[in-house]
């Protein structure tokens, strides 16, 4: 992100240096000297860059030590107010003074403004996933400490097939982003429970690293990837490392059963694909005498078809991610039925996984019977 663009969300985020920094379109001389020189509102507006990214806070302190009363900005600012990567920069900036012999100011003890500001942590600090819908999405908050004040909280829709389908920003006072996180964990349908930080970026790294590349990323996940996407474990990852399964078959029946109730899945292909192959079946089974039907056969035999290869991939991770869920919810037998399901799906032929047997019961079944009615209506004879 260039310093420009940095600078004009820090035009949004500090409404009251805002008149300042727009006008600067992004030049570190003219905005330091529309900041006043050597003010607080320089100050505030170095740390808000420094730590919202450090390459380009570093970037504006260096230009700034070359401009009149630059060096006692840079010098003058309090490295606790600071994460991680901005310490480093801006240590950098005052590494590149000390070199050139250049005295450090006195730092000033910081205004009151400024003493009110929330302590900037590393790392994101409260996380947070969905139950899977229907179709086969799911969405994640990270909530952080904003740094210009209040908290701000990714909110973002994540599906095993479709990749990263949407991505939304909202910065707000901690009260209410409390609220809409209590709202989202508190809702009967799909509700959402608390996992570690780091394992909700993770799965944002898997999803965004299966995104398909026909279709563009949401613009803003782009700018933001690097805080919100980070390799490492999954919740589902760390579910399947706490929770024992046992392979006696009572796993994988309550699984199944979980399928039919429609509290898990079914996350069924495109609408296109299923009725094809609703008609299809249809007309396989006109073909067959009709004592000698067999709906659990036909279910059977289009297990392949709609959960095998790259979907049967799908359904295992979205089943392991359910466990974490589910586990966290309190319903650990629940959970580890569905661990016991995504590993059905990575080891065995979908034909013969109850559990993907029940998906296609569910999906096709209503749309065999719709057909079948049709067909035996005045038009269809």
């Amino acid at each position: 992100m260039s310093l420009a663009d940095i600078l004009e969300e820090a035009a949004s985020a500090l409404p009251e240096d805002a008149e300042q920094i727009r006008p600067a379109n992004g030049d570190p001389f003219l905005l330091l000297e529309a900041l006043g020189g050597a003010t607080e509102a320089a100050r505030r507006v170095l740390a808000w860059v420094l730590e919202r990214e450090a390459s380009s806070g570093g970037e504006l302190a260096l230009a700034w030590l070359d401009a009149p009363g630059g060096a006692e900005v840079v010098g003058g600012l309090d490295e606790s107010s600071l994460g991680k990567p901005g310490r480093k920069a801006l240590r950098r900036a005052l590494h590149r003074l000390r070199s050139q012999g250049v005295a450090l100011p006195a730092r000033e003890a910081p205004a009151a403004h400024v003493s009110r500001l929330p302590q900037i942590e590393d790392e994101i600090s409260a996380a947070y996933v969905s139950a899977i819908d229907p179709r086969g999405a799911r969405l994640v908050y990270l909530v952080e400490p904003n740094p210009s004040g209040g908290a701000r909280l990714f909110e973002i829709l994540l599906d095993e097939s479709r990749g990263i389908v949407d991505f939304d920003l909202y910065a707000a006072g901690r009260s209410r982003i409390r609220r809409f996180v209590r709202d989202a964990v508190e809702r009967t349908r799909f509700p959402a429970v608390e996992a570690p930080p780091e394992a909700i970026r993770a799965l944002v790294a898997r999803i965004a690293a299966r995104h398909p590349v026909d279709r563009a990323l949401p613009r803003q996940f782009g700018e933001w990837r690097s805080k919100v996407a980070v390799e490492g474990q999954t919740p589902g990852d760390l579910a399947r490392a706490a929770l024992s399964i046992a392979d006696d078959g009572d796993g994988l029946a309550r699984a199944a059963e979980l399928v039919a109730k429609g509290s898990i899945g079914p996350w069924a292909p495109p609408s296109s694909d299923l009725a094809d192959l609703a008609q299809e079946a249809l007309e396989r089974q006109a073909d067959t005498a009709a004592e000698e039907a067999d709906d659990a056969a036909l279910w059977r035999e289009l297990a392949e078809p709609l959960f095998g290869g790259e979907r049967a991939d799908s359904c295992a991770q979205r089943f392991c991610e359910s466990a974490w869920v589910l586990w966290k919810l309190g319903q650990e037998d629940d959970a580890r039925a569905c661990l016991c399901a995504a590993q059905a799906f990575e080891s065995g032929a979908p034909g013969d996984n109850p559990v993907a047997v029940a998906m296609v019961e569910v999906t096709l079944s209503g749309a065999l019977d719709s057909l079948r009615a049709r067909a035996a209506g005045p038009e269809g004879a």
